[in-house]
């Protein structure tokens, strides 16, 4: 199974995967159910997790039927335990939408939610985020995970984010870190070639290597970043109830 899912990752287009992905694992996700781990998202136990990743697949990593990750698990917790994400309804853009929030986002917040990407064929706007086609000040919130080591100017593309929320809105973007990881970001737009960005940067469709100035590089365009630990909130207990990253930190940036 891992060899399998190593290589649909990685030959794969992203926007064919998503089309098909769904109801081929809900099958295999019958065979899998138990109660070892759950998914919070959809409230369903299985005796394990699907395998997931590109080169070395992670264990019990990937749900069947909501095909939420660990980052997606410990993020609707925090949503649910320490925003007002699910109390209100609010106008919501999600770029570069996970699928496995979408029905959720989607029951919430109603007309209010906007999911866009670039070429997702899940998303109801195609932009690119360098240029978002909104007014400034539209939205209360923003989510924009794992984009930011694929676009050229992630300043910008941030910047933009920080444009179109409302004073007083947040977003949330997170990003992927190789460990071990570095003081700063790398980055060098000589190399272009996929299989030595790969070996530089991790992925061959990634363009830096990101470092612990992260949330500086979110302060640049504008945010105020408070870098959570809610992991560490949680427990030993719940980590392996849901199967969460062992070392996320949610940066949570706010547009004062």
């Amino acid at each position: 199974m891992k060899s399998i899912i190593s290589f649909i990752l990685r030959n794969v287009p992203r926007k064919y995967i998503q089309l098909v992905s769904g109801p081929t694992l809900k099958v295999i996700g019958l065979f899998l159910r138990g109660n070892k781990v759950t998914c919070p998202i959809i409230g369903r136990s299985y005796r394990k997790f699907l395998p997931y990743g590109r080169v070395n697949p992670r264990p019990n990593a990937l749900c069947p039927d909501s095909l939420s990750l660990e980052r997606h698990r410990l993020l609707w917790l925090y949503l649910k335990q320490k925003t007002n994400f699910f109390n209100e309804q609010l106008h919501f853009l999600h770029i570069a939408p996970e699928q496995c929030f979408m029905k959720a986002f989607a029951k919430q917040h109603k007309d209010g939610y906007i999911t866009a990407d670039i070429e997702s064929p899940l998303a109801k706007v195609k932009m690119d985020v360098h240029n978002i086609p909104f007014e400034e000040n539209t939205f209360d919130v923003a989510m924009c995970n794992h984009v930011m080591e694929h676009v050229d100017d992630d300043i910008k593309a941030m910047s933009e984010i920080y444009r179109v929320l409302k004073p007083g809105g947040w977003a949330i973007m997170q990003v992927p870190f190789f460990s071990p990881v570095g003081s700063v970001t790398y980055e060098d737009k000589s190399i272009v070639d996929p299989k030595e960005r790969e070996s530089v940067y991790g992925q061959d469709d990634h363009v830096r290597l990101y470092g612990h100035d992260y949330p500086d590089r979110i302060r640049q365009a504008g945010f105020e970043v408070i870098e959570d630990r809610f992991i560490d909130e949680l427990g030993k207990d719940k980590i392996k109830k849901y199967a969460l990253p062992a070392n996320e930190t949610i940066f949570f940036c706010k547009k004062n």
